[in-house]
């Protein structure tokens, strides 16, 4: 029981520590991305304001009128059905529009994945799309 008890704690506390991590990582690469628009990691990565107002840095893939985004946590899930609006910040520019998780379409998923994320399992991910508003 005891080691139960160990095991069960020492797991809380790695996932506090992962979470922590995570949130002050997210916080530096936002702030990069927001001073450094022009830099090495803002050409491969933008800012994503979720319909909740939450925001993450992630992976991004644009053509024209749309972007598009992996997913592999959770974060996702405010975005089934319909989704919301939102915003990226691509490159110091901030571009509103309506985004969506796409669970249904197979094929659009696998080849807007070759091009963003060509050496990621073909299994993992949820494809996010941003249309964005044309004003």
């Amino acid at each position: 029981m005891k080691t139960v008890v160990l095991v069960l704690f020492g797991m809380i506390a790695l996932l506090g520590t992962a979470r922590v991590y995570s949130s002050w990582a997210n916080s530096r690469v936002i702030d990069e991305l927001r001073d450094k628009p022009d830099g090495e990691r803002a050409r491969r990565v933008m800012l994503l304001t979720l319909p909740s107002g939450k925001q993450i840095p992630v992976n991004y893939l644009r053509e024209g009128d749309t972007v598009y985004a992996a997913a592999d946590f959770p974060w996702w899930r405010e975005l089934r059905g319909g989704g919301g609006p939102g915003s990226v910040l691509v490159r110091g520019e901030t571009l509103g529009g309506h985004v969506r998780a796409v669970e249904d379409a197979p094929e659009l998923r696998s080849s807007v994945f070759e091009q963003l994320r060509p050496t990621a399992p073909l299994w993992t991910g949820t494809l996010i799309k941003i249309e964005l508003d044309p004003n």
